[in-house]
């Protein structure tokens, strides 16, 4: 049976699952090792998500793959303000991902639209205060530290009940500060402190994520190691570089739009730009 679309306050409505386009503008990304690490390659990559499909675009200068040290403010501001203000000069609609409150406000001064933030603003305690001025709509995503030693986090009884209830109580916090419940939109946090096994429970599990929070859902599959293990087959089998994963992701995308999520957060757009419409598509057909 069709299901109505969750919608973010402050952002469009697309009529179906959004694609957010990702930038990295950082030198050791896990997914496309700082090819968009110059400003102007990135602005140009931006516009090139866009023309593919993107609805949005997400940029972020500073890496949170599995080990990763954080960089200091003053080079993740130095990243990212320049291609947020080259895309938003363009027409492009601009999401920053940070997990610095000063980031978050200059990019939205600079023109971003939404603040992505996978610590859910508890990385940084003025983050929630500053969003809640700022009145833009703000992603809190299921984070149990920071990336240095995340994977020493991934244990969990029961990762569907567990996830659900660390995100209700991150929601809560961030409404509780300021920022109108209407804006938030919640991340599941596939990868983070979570290994294959978890990250496919929790795709399995999308519906009933959607239904406990009763918010707009990011998924977040791109290009990610559980996606390598279910592709590398057989147990000790290498798998795939991150770049190779992308018909992987689309997949997902499919299942994430069929399962009620708000949007997709994807490398390579074209692919799941087409796999949301499909699911949309199929949709309409089952009404």
């Amino acid at each position: 049976m069709h299901r109505p679309l969750r919608t973010a306050h402050g952002l469009p409505e697309w009529g179906r699952c959004g694609v957010m386009g990702v930038i990295n503008v950082t030198p050791d990304s896990f997914s496309d090792g700082g090819r968009w690490f110059d400003t102007t390659a990135a602005v140009k990559h931006g516009l090139d998500l866009v023309a593919e499909g993107a609805d949005l675009v997400d940029v972020g200068g500073e890496s949170t793959r599995p080990g990763a040290l954080r960089v200091d403010e003053e080079e993740e501001l130095r990243r990212v303000l320049p291609v947020v203000r080259g895309l938003v000069g363009e027409g492009v609609l601009v999401s920053v991902d940070t997990m610095r409150a000063s980031v978050a406000e200059r990019a939205v001064a600079a023109g971003a639209r939404l603040v992505n933030d996978v610590s859910g603003g508890r990385a940084d305690p003025d983050m929630v205060p500053v969003v809640a001025e700022a009145g833009v709509p703000f992603v809190v995503m299921h984070w149990r530290g920071q990336s240095v030693d995340m994977n020493d986090r991934a244990v969990y009884g029961d990762v569907v009940r567990e996830v659900t209830d660390e995100l209700r109580s991150a929601l809560d916090q961030a409404v509780a500060g300021g920022i109108a419940i209407e804006r938030v939109v919640v991340d599941p946090g596939l990868g983070f402190a979570k290994n294959a096994e978890h990250d496919l429970a929790l795709v399995a599990a999308l519906r009933e994520l959607d239904a406990a929070l009763g918010r707009p859902l990011l998924v977040a599959a791109s290009r990610k190691r559980f996606l390598g293990r279910v592709l590398a087959g057989e147990p000790g089998s290498a798998p795939p570089p991150a770049r190779e994963r992308d018909a992987a992701t689309a997949a997902v995308s499919a299942l994430a739009a069929r399962d009620g999520a708000w949007a997709v957060r994807v490398h390579e757009v074209r692919a799941s730009a087409d796999a949301v419409r499909v699911a949309r598509a199929v949709a309409e057909a089952a009404r």
